[in-house]
């Protein structure tokens, strides 16, 4: 068997696995696409910071540990994206909090590729950055620009790293630039050679790459030992739960998004439903049945158009544009990149008073509370309130007979205190 015909395999094989990356998280995973936008927005934050001296001297608490966070909640291929960012006040990594000339530096080279339209750009920006020596700050910054970039610039991590090199016969090292710009070449060559089994969109490759690194998937001169045998059935095993979980987490998502529906119609609104999720059906009754098929014309650019039309449930008044309420309904694993479309939102008609809250399992109420109560919330002068899977269940009937408006929904919604 050749060498094309092998990694065909390979790809067949990643593919037809329902645990596999592919499948849970680059095409099976609605938060992939939602996340892209709020990253954005994120790395705009961090820049901004930057420039105006606000950026602190520690990751935590920062804007950057907020596009972090959003970018590990893209299931495991990312998991440990931020270790990289903590601060290491010890070793005085990464050097990008107390040296003012480096965090300008970083800010300017996050906003030169934020900007950047062309790959030569990017390769140029990522060459200067190199040549800085920055302490600490190697490419781990890449799974940020894959976030800005997807189709030029892939994501990499030490699985990504050790499932290159499985697969190519290579040593590439994990902390270089240099060495990260050469597997790019053979990452891209790749790819180009089977496009029609993968995609433009570089995640799908990265994500392979990553599954081969982690042993998920085991490759032709794999050696595989005892031990590590009984640990890949024990990791095949967590894969498998991994996967019911998030059917049963998906479940429970449709289920809160029918309630608002449902609520919403009773209210007397047009509500409507995620672009990507008006096909859903729960109780037996389509969402297309009580959801607008259309979404109405708004006044806002393209792209934030697009972010808008992925909010989970919006309720608009009566035959017009007006959003009077937006919901996001979030699983055990994300709550970040929802707040921040709320967030979008909410800049986009700030005129419209238009109430948002976020939806959450009640094992998560902390968390949503500690990201709410986060400065770079509240200094948009944004209000979410949240409610609980639980409350939102148990109250739906007594919402939609004795509700006359949208504030029926007080009732049952909490905020954090200010």
């Amino acid at each position: 068997m050749s060498q094309q015909e092998l990694f065909s395999e390979i790809i067949k094989k990643y593919k037809h696995d329902p645990a596999s990356v592919y499948n849970t998280w680059f095409i099976g995973s609605e938060e992939r696409l939602k996340a892209f936008r709020s990253i954005k927005r994120g790395v705009l934050q961090v820049i901004e910071d930057i420039k105006s001296e606000k950026f602190g001297n520690d990751f935590k608490g920062s804007s950057l540990e907020f596009v972090l966070t959003a970018i590990t909640e893209q299931k495991q291929v990312f998991e440990g994206a931020a270790h990289p960012f903590y601060w290491k006040p010890k070793m005085r990594i990464p050097d990008i909090y107390e040296n003012q000339i480096n965090k300008k530096a970083f800010g300017q080279f996050l906003e030169n590729c934020f900007y950047a339209t062309k790959e030569d750009q990017l390769i140029r920006e990522i060459i200067k950055l190199d040549e800085l020596k920055i302490k600490g700050l190697g490419p781990a910054v890449a799974s940020i620009l894959y976030f800005l970039h997807p189709t030029i610039l892939p994501p990499f991590n030490t699985a990504i790293v050790n499932g290159f090199n499985f697969l190519f016969r290579d040593k590439k090292k994990l902390g270089s630039w240099q060495e990260y710009l050469r597997m790019r070449e053979v990452i891209l060559k790749a790819n180009a050679d089977h496009k029609d089994q993968l995609s433009n969109d570089l995640g799908a490759i990265a994500g392979l790459l990553f599954e081969i690194g982690t042993k998920n998937i085991i490759i032709e001169g794999q050696v595989i030992s005892e031990d590590e045998k009984v640990k890949l059935l024990k990791q095949y095993d967590r894969r498998h739960k991994v996967v019911l979980s998030e059917k049963h987490e998906e479940d429970l998502h449709t289920e809160m998004q029918y309630h608002l529906l449902k609520i919403g119609k009773a209210l007397g609104y047009d509500p409507i439903a995620a672009t990507n999720d008006r096909g859903k059906c729960h109780d037996e009754i389509n969402f297309s049945f009580i959801s607008l098929n259309k979404f109405p014309e708004l006044s806002v650019d393209k792209e934030t158009l697009n972010t808008i039309q992925l909010i989970d449930i919006i309720w608009f008044e009566k035959g017009s544009n007006k959003v009077v309420c937006a919901f996001e309904v979030e699983k055990s694993t994300s709550i970040y990149s929802g707040i921040l479309r709320l967030t979008d939102l909410a800049v986009s008609f700030v005129d419209h008073g238009t109430s948002l809250f976020i939806i959450i399992p009640n094992s998560r109420e902390k968390d949503v509370v500690l990201q709410l109560s986060r400065p770079s919330i509240k200094n948009n002068n944004v209000k979410i309130k949240y409610i609980l899977f639980s409350d939102l269940r148990e109250h739906c009937d007594a919402l939609c007979k004795f509700g006359e408006n949208h504030k029926i929904l007080e009732k049952i919604a909490k905020a954090v205190s200010q």
